[in-house]
């Protein structure tokens, strides 16, 4: 490790499907955090670890704030407030696609009650003329006193080295926390569940996209072949108007839902995968905490 090693965490929040995910997945070179076109994708707060010779940063990528309508929106927020008390640094992404609204405003009043440094990361520029981004600034420093403000492409990753550099040099002395080739702190199987989440997310409308928990009932390598992962996954949703749907005509959906996650999931583990899924429905669940929390959405504690 060198003289003067830095290291810290780094919070990212900001509006649902402002790009964290993408963000997050760009700085670590690979796939972690799901991505989609619809809001709360995340649920949980998932750790990126990004190592250089200079320093260490693990980031969490945060629900994206907004106005709950279930225990599980409840609780996702509190994952937020909380990530925001244990970090060096906190990252508020904002679109430069989309107009300063209320949400953006509830967010920097919830920054005002912290003393941690908040850089305003302006996200989607390959989106806007760079002529628009000037008065876009203006606005948002008119709100609050943000120690950076640094415009970026998480999609394409322009100008994402210079956020990097910039933490580094203002994060403090520490220790690596982790082994440099290691990118995050979740399990794999944690990791499959979200790639399978994803696919419903990315091939599913209505009503269905944020009704469902992907849990790994099983995975372990076939005996007698090592090259060969068997995955046993349950999609739980809340109604069977939706099981309908996840199922498709003739099974289609959800061969296709498993088609495109078993090609993930065999880029992730570096092996051939046979994905079995289940449908079961459990209704409401999002307002019973144990079930949620059974699903794997947990608060850590403080």
């Amino acid at each position: 490790m060198n003289e003067g090693y830095k290291s810290g965490f780094a919070a990212l929040i900001g509006r649902p499907n402002v790009g964290k995910s993408t963000l997050m997945n760009q700085i670590v070179g690979q796939k972690i955090a799901i991505m989609s076109d619809k809001p709360q994708t995340t649920r949980n707060k998932i750790r990126a670890v990004y190592t250089s010779e200079e320093g260490q940063i693990i980031f969490l990528d945060t629900p994206g704030v907004h106005k709950p309508k279930s225990k599980l929106g409840d609780f996702m927020n509190r994952m937020v407030e909380n990530a925001l008390r244990e970090v060096d640094v906190i990252l508020f992404l904002v679109d430069a696609s989309e107009k300063l609204g209320p949400g953006d405003e509830f967010i920097i009043d919830k920054l005002k009650d912290v003393k941690t440094p908040v850089y305003l990361i302006i996200n989607k520029i390959d989106k806007v003329h760079p002529d628009e981004l000037l008065p876009y600034i203006d606005k948002y420093k008119e709100l609050y006193p943000f120690a950076q403000i640094i415009p970026v492409s998480a999609l394409n990753g322009s100008n994402v080295d210079r956020l990097m550099q910039q933490l580094l040099e203002e994060l403090p002395e520490g220790p690596q926390f982790y082994p440099a080739d290691q990118v995050t702190d979740h399990p794999e199987r944690f990791i499959v569940a979200e790639l399978i989440r994803e696919k419903v997310l990315q091939l599913t409308r209505e009503e269905v996209p944020h009704s469902i928990a992907v849990v790994i009932e099983q995975m372990k390598t076939r005996d007698g072949n090592s090259d060969l992962v068997d995955i046993y996954a349950t999609i739980y949703t809340e109604r069977p108007s939706q099981k309908g749907i996840l199922v498709g005509k003739q099974g289609d959906m959800m061969k296709e839902i498993g088609k495109r996650a078993r090609q993930d999931i065999e880029r992730l583990l570096g092996n051939r995968v046979y994905l079995n899924l289940w449908i079961k429905v459990k209704k409401d669940w999002r307002n019973q905490e144990n079930l949620f929390k059974n699903f794997g959405f947990y608060e850590e504690e403080e």
